[in-house]
């Protein structure tokens, strides 16, 4: 008898071989994506970058849509000591700014703040991040006397869609694609809903009384794994 699939919608694209590996255990990921990013391209923001690039900065990153967006609009290697999240912003600063870059990392934005704290010569850091970025680090940072310098790198817009099929469960990566989705849907209250990070959660919970599956580990490959944990 061949297995009925579970069908997962994901609010963002994620990578083929994800998709792949999910549908392996009878797990059909369909991406509908409900926000779109537009990384910032102006001669102002190149301005901006091309004068830090020359400074010895500690700069900061949670995404790694900033992190392409500034490497996009850099025309030379900048010296800066970079401090970042795991998982795929990791690998985008290893990719753009080479490995010799990293400082400080952590699993989340709350673990790197506190990783930056910690370390105790960081007295200064230029936080890269989207017009919809989390309160949790700089306001952290800024508690404990380090001073933090904003630069806007992407733009974080809400795509809604109106969501007719039914799906066994959900994935969000962000709070801006929970808000996007909810403001043209409902969900029943059977659908598992599957969640990056405790801010994402606690949208999804202001929505809804339907269970959350958090990771607390950025990445795509990390949610898929919790369905794959949950459903497989």
């Amino acid at each position: 008898m061949q297995q009925t699939k579970i069908r997962i919608l994901c609010a963002r694209p994620v990578e083929q071989h994800l998709i792949t590996k999910a549908a392996e255990k009878a797990i059909d990921i369909q991406v509908l994506p409900f926000i779109e990013i537009r990384k910032i391209q102006t001669p102002a923001f190149n301005e901006q970058l091309t004068l830090l690039a020359l400074q010895k900065i500690n700069a900061v990153f949670t995404s790694n849509n900033a992190v392409e967006s500034v490497a996009l609009n850099l025309n030379i290697k900048p010296g800066w000591k970079i401090s970042c999240i795991g998982g795929i912003t990791k690998e985008a600063v290893v990719k753009y700014f080479g490995e010799e870059s990293l400082g400080v990392t952590g699993r989340n934005a709350s673990a790197l703040a506190r990783k930056i704290i910690d370390n105790g010569t960081i007295k200064e850091v230029f936080f890269f991040c989207g017009d919809q970025r989390l309160d949790d680090l700089p306001e952290t940072l800024r508690a404990n006397n380090i001073r933090v310098q904003e630069v806007i790198a992407y733009q974080t817009l809400q795509t809604p869609h109106e969501v007719e099929e039914d799906f066994d469960g959900m994935m969000f990566f962000s709070p801006t694609a929970v808000h996007s989705f909810f403001s043209m849907n409902t969900v029943r209250v059977d659908v598992i809903m599957f969640s990056i990070g405790k801010t994402t959660t606690a949208t999804i919970q202001s929505y809804c009384t339907n269970r959350v599956i958090t990771s607390e580990w950025p990445g795509q490959e990390n949610l898929v794994d919790k369905v794959i944990e949950y459903f497989g």
